[in-house]
Protein backbone atom coordinates (compact mmCIF):
# COMPACT_ATOMS: atom_id res chain seq x y z
CA UNK A 1 0.00 0.00 0.00
CA UNK A 2 2.85 2.37 0.90
CA UNK A 3 4.53 1.66 -2.45
CA UNK A 4 1.26 2.38 -4.24
CA UNK A 5 0.84 5.72 -2.43
CA UNK A 6 4.47 6.63 -3.15
CA UNK A 7 3.96 5.84 -6.83
CA UNK A 8 0.88 8.06 -6.92
CA UNK A 9 2.80 10.92 -5.28
CA UNK A 10 5.67 10.61 -7.75
CA UNK A 11 3.24 10.49 -10.65
CA UNK A 12 1.57 13.67 -9.43
CA UNK A 13 4.94 15.34 -8.93
CA UNK A 14 5.92 14.51 -12.51
CA UNK A 15 3.02 16.58 -13.81
CA UNK A 16 3.64 19.42 -11.37
CA UNK A 17 7.33 19.92 -12.13
CA UNK A 18 7.20 20.86 -15.79
CA UNK A 19 5.85 24.36 -16.27
CA UNK A 20 4.61 23.44 -19.73
CA UNK A 21 3.19 20.00 -19.01
CA UNK A 22 -0.21 20.48 -20.53
CA UNK A 23 -2.11 17.23 -20.46
CA UNK A 24 -3.15 17.73 -16.83
CA UNK A 25 -3.42 21.51 -16.76
CA UNK A 26 -7.11 21.98 -17.39
CA UNK A 27 -9.62 23.25 -19.89
CA UNK A 28 -8.33 24.93 -23.05
CA UNK A 29 -9.61 27.91 -25.02
CA UNK A 30 -8.24 28.97 -28.40
CA UNK A 31 -9.17 32.63 -28.87
CA UNK A 32 -8.13 34.21 -32.14
CA UNK A 33 -8.62 37.23 -34.36
CA UNK A 34 -8.43 36.61 -38.08
CA UNK A 35 -9.43 38.42 -41.24
CA UNK A 36 -10.41 37.17 -44.68
CA UNK A 37 -10.47 39.32 -47.83
CA UNK A 38 -7.63 40.85 -49.79
CA UNK A 39 -4.24 39.86 -48.39
CA UNK A 40 -0.84 41.27 -49.32
CA UNK A 41 1.12 39.02 -51.74
CA UNK A 42 -1.56 36.32 -51.50
CA UNK A 43 -4.70 37.78 -53.04
CA UNK A 44 -8.26 37.29 -51.84
CA UNK A 45 -8.62 34.62 -49.18
CA UNK A 46 -11.81 32.98 -47.97
CA UNK A 47 -10.37 31.98 -44.58
CA UNK A 48 -7.97 34.10 -42.56
CA UNK A 49 -4.43 32.82 -42.02
CA UNK A 50 -4.70 32.89 -38.23
CA UNK A 51 -7.99 31.02 -38.31
CA UNK A 52 -6.30 28.17 -40.15
CA UNK A 53 -3.69 27.89 -37.39
CA UNK A 54 -6.32 28.22 -34.65
CA UNK A 55 -8.33 25.34 -36.08
CA UNK A 56 -5.24 23.12 -36.18
CA UNK A 57 -4.48 23.91 -32.54
CA UNK A 58 -8.08 23.13 -31.58
CA UNK A 59 -7.98 19.84 -33.44
CA UNK A 60 -4.73 18.79 -31.75
CA UNK A 61 -5.54 19.94 -28.21
CA UNK A 62 -9.30 19.43 -28.03
CA UNK A 63 -9.71 23.04 -26.95
CA UNK A 64 -12.72 25.27 -27.59
CA UNK A 65 -12.52 27.82 -30.39
CA UNK A 66 -13.51 31.45 -29.88
CA UNK A 67 -13.23 34.02 -32.64
CA UNK A 68 -12.55 37.56 -31.47
CA UNK A 69 -15.03 39.60 -33.50
CA UNK A 70 -15.14 43.40 -33.45
CA UNK A 71 -18.54 45.04 -33.75
CA UNK A 72 -17.35 46.80 -36.89
CA UNK A 73 -15.67 44.51 -39.40
CA UNK A 74 -12.46 45.57 -41.08
CA UNK A 75 -12.54 46.47 -44.79
CA UNK A 76 -11.95 43.61 -47.19
CA UNK A 77 -9.64 45.85 -49.23
CA UNK A 78 -6.04 45.45 -48.06
CA UNK A 79 -5.18 49.14 -48.40
CA UNK A 80 -8.35 50.28 -46.64
CA UNK A 81 -7.75 47.81 -43.84
CA UNK A 82 -4.19 49.11 -43.42
CA UNK A 83 -5.50 52.64 -42.95
CA UNK A 84 -7.94 51.58 -40.25
CA UNK A 85 -5.37 49.39 -38.49
CA UNK A 86 -2.74 52.14 -38.55
CA UNK A 87 -5.15 54.68 -37.08
CA UNK A 88 -6.28 52.27 -34.35
CA UNK A 89 -2.72 51.47 -33.34
CA UNK A 90 -1.73 55.15 -33.24
CA UNK A 91 -4.63 55.93 -30.92
CA UNK A 92 -4.38 52.68 -28.93
CA UNK A 93 -8.01 52.05 -29.77
CA UNK A 94 -9.99 49.31 -28.10
CA UNK A 95 -12.66 48.38 -30.64
CA UNK A 96 -15.75 46.89 -28.96
CA UNK A 97 -16.35 43.20 -29.55
CA UNK A 98 -19.60 41.64 -30.69
CA UNK A 99 -19.21 38.41 -28.73
CA UNK A 100 -18.09 37.15 -25.33
CA UNK A 101 -16.66 33.93 -23.92
CA UNK A 102 -19.20 31.92 -21.96
CA UNK A 103 -17.92 30.90 -18.52
CA UNK A 104 -14.43 32.27 -19.10
CA UNK A 105 -13.43 31.31 -15.56
CA UNK A 106 -13.60 27.61 -16.48
CA UNK A 107 -10.56 27.89 -18.77
CA UNK A 108 -7.06 27.37 -17.41
CA UNK A 109 -5.09 27.62 -20.67
CA UNK A 110 -5.82 30.27 -23.29
CA UNK A 111 -4.12 30.24 -26.67
CA UNK A 112 -4.35 33.76 -28.13
CA UNK A 113 -3.88 34.11 -31.89
CA UNK A 114 -3.63 37.07 -34.25
CA UNK A 115 -1.97 38.39 -37.40
CA UNK A 116 0.80 40.95 -36.99
CA UNK A 117 -0.35 44.40 -38.09
CA UNK A 118 2.18 47.22 -37.97
CA UNK A 119 4.43 45.25 -35.63
CA UNK A 120 1.67 44.50 -33.14
CA UNK A 121 -1.47 42.47 -32.59
CA UNK A 122 -4.65 44.07 -33.95
CA UNK A 123 -6.32 46.26 -31.35
CA UNK A 124 -9.38 43.99 -30.87
CA UNK A 125 -6.98 41.43 -29.37
CA UNK A 126 -6.19 43.91 -26.60
CA UNK A 127 -9.89 44.55 -26.11
CA UNK A 128 -10.23 40.82 -25.55
CA UNK A 129 -7.27 40.61 -23.17
CA UNK A 130 -8.54 43.53 -21.12
CA UNK A 131 -12.10 42.19 -20.94
CA UNK A 132 -11.36 39.17 -18.75
CA UNK A 133 -9.43 38.30 -15.62
CA UNK A 134 -6.41 36.23 -16.66
CA UNK A 135 -4.98 35.96 -13.15
CA UNK A 136 -3.49 32.51 -12.59
CA UNK A 137 -4.17 31.42 -16.16
CA UNK A 138 -1.66 30.30 -18.76
CA UNK A 139 -1.55 32.31 -22.00
CA UNK A 140 0.07 30.92 -25.13
CA UNK A 141 0.39 33.37 -28.04
CA UNK A 142 0.49 32.42 -31.71
CA UNK A 143 0.60 34.62 -34.78
CA UNK A 144 0.75 34.77 -38.55
CA UNK A 145 2.94 37.39 -40.17
CA UNK A 146 4.74 38.57 -43.27
CA UNK A 147 8.26 38.34 -41.88
CA UNK A 148 8.28 39.88 -38.40
CA UNK A 149 7.72 36.84 -36.22
CA UNK A 150 5.97 37.52 -32.92
CA UNK A 151 7.29 41.10 -33.03
CA UNK A 152 7.42 41.40 -29.20
CA UNK A 153 3.67 40.82 -28.91
CA UNK A 154 4.41 38.17 -26.28
CA UNK A 155 5.95 40.91 -24.13
CA UNK A 156 2.94 43.14 -24.69
CA UNK A 157 0.64 40.34 -23.58
CA UNK A 158 2.69 39.93 -20.41
CA UNK A 159 2.34 43.66 -19.70
CA UNK A 160 -1.40 43.51 -20.38
CA UNK A 161 -1.97 40.40 -18.25
CA UNK A 162 0.77 40.58 -15.59
CA UNK A 163 -0.79 38.00 -13.28
CA UNK A 164 -0.84 35.25 -15.89
CA UNK A 165 1.84 32.78 -16.98
CA UNK A 166 3.11 32.98 -20.55
CA UNK A 167 4.39 29.96 -22.46
CA UNK A 168 6.56 29.99 -25.59
CA UNK A 169 4.63 31.39 -28.52
CA UNK A 170 4.36 30.26 -32.13
CA UNK A 171 4.80 32.22 -35.32
CA UNK A 172 4.37 31.29 -38.96
CA UNK A 173 4.22 33.25 -42.18
CA UNK A 174 0.68 33.91 -43.34
CA UNK A 175 1.53 32.73 -46.85
CA UNK A 176 2.66 29.37 -45.47
CA UNK A 177 -0.52 28.95 -43.44
CA UNK A 178 -2.60 29.82 -46.48
CA UNK A 179 -0.77 27.80 -49.12
CA UNK A 180 0.80 24.81 -47.39
CA UNK A 181 -1.54 23.16 -44.91
CA UNK A 182 0.65 20.08 -44.38
CA UNK A 183 3.72 22.15 -43.47
CA UNK A 184 1.64 24.38 -41.21
CA UNK A 185 0.13 21.40 -39.44
CA UNK A 186 3.58 19.85 -38.90
CA UNK A 187 5.02 23.10 -37.53
CA UNK A 188 2.09 23.51 -35.14
CA UNK A 189 2.41 19.89 -33.99
CA UNK A 190 6.15 20.27 -33.33
CA UNK A 191 5.58 23.45 -31.34
CA UNK A 192 2.81 21.92 -29.26
CA UNK A 193 5.08 19.02 -28.37
CA UNK A 194 7.85 21.41 -27.32
CA UNK A 195 5.57 23.19 -24.87
CA UNK A 196 4.15 20.01 -23.42
CA UNK A 197 1.09 19.29 -25.53
CA UNK A 198 2.38 15.95 -26.82
CA UNK A 199 -0.18 13.73 -28.52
Amino acid sequence: MKKFLLALMLFGLFFTIGESAASAQGKILIAYFSRAGEEYSIGNIAKGNTKIVAEIIAQKTGGDLFEIKPVKSYPSSYEDCKKVASREKATKARPPLSNTVNNFQQYDIIFVGYPIWYGDAPMPVYTFLESYDFSGKTIIPFCTHGGSGLSSTDQQITLTCPNSKLLQGFEIRGATAQRDFAQTENKVADWLKRIGFAQ
